[in-house]
């Protein structure tokens, strides 16, 4: 082993005093930055800001689960394919729009746009029909935004197109206007 040429450094050779200081210096640190921390904020309410608020919950949107759609579809029982919820007529309280069809193991079957509400207490139930089954529509893209129901219609322009692949094509959307919801379309019925 090789000795060092340096004399010993006093930190090499620490005793229970240098460790007693150094845990002093730092407890003094610790207290003087405890010392120096900023006030925590405080506020007081003036008169009109003290009352006491209540701040509603807003009503959930319709469960279209448990509600019986005006579908004949010979006790195969209904599929609830797509549901969006939105406040349609502005009263505060959110509505439940569901494309529902009929639980065909196969195929494409025509399906339905069907409005929902809910009152307080009560189950939900259909109040408004936008695409009938019996118009042989499918629905294809779905939402509700900002009060508007828009979908894309798929249909056959004949019996002989296979009921696998729908030819026409529309563009739909629905606005509640008074006391009833509005029909509008944007491209015709054209051939996809």
């Amino acid at each position: 082993m090789q000795t060092s040429a340096l004399p010993d450094l006093a930190h090499t050779a620490a005793k229970p005093v240098h460790w007693l200081a150094t845990a002093a210096a730092m407890a003094g640190v610790v207290a003087l930055a405890g010392l120096l921390q900023p006030r925590t904020a405080t506020a007081t309410a003036t008169a009109p800001e003290q009352r006491t608020t209540t701040q509603q919950v807003p009503a959930p949107a319709p469960d279209p689960a448990g509600v019986d759609f005006p579908l004949e579809c010979g006790g195969a029982g209904t599929t609830v394919a797509k549901q969006a919820p939105g406040d349609l007529d502005d009263d505060g309280r959110p509505e439940t729009v569901a494309v529902v069809h009929c639980a065909a193991g196969s195929g494409t079957p025509p399906g339905g746009i069907y409005v929902l509400t809910q009152a307080d207490g009560a189950a939900p139930r259909v109040v408004a029909t936008l695409v009938d089954p019996a118009d042989k529509k499918t629905v294809g893209d779905f939402a509700v935004r900002d009060g508007v129901v828009s979908a894309t219609l798929l249909g056959y322009s004949s019996l002989e197109v296979p009921r696998c692949c729908p030819d026409q094509e529309e563009q739909a959307s629905w606005r509640w206007k008074g006391q009833a919801f509005v029909r509008t379309s944007g491209d015709l019925a054209r051939s996809v």
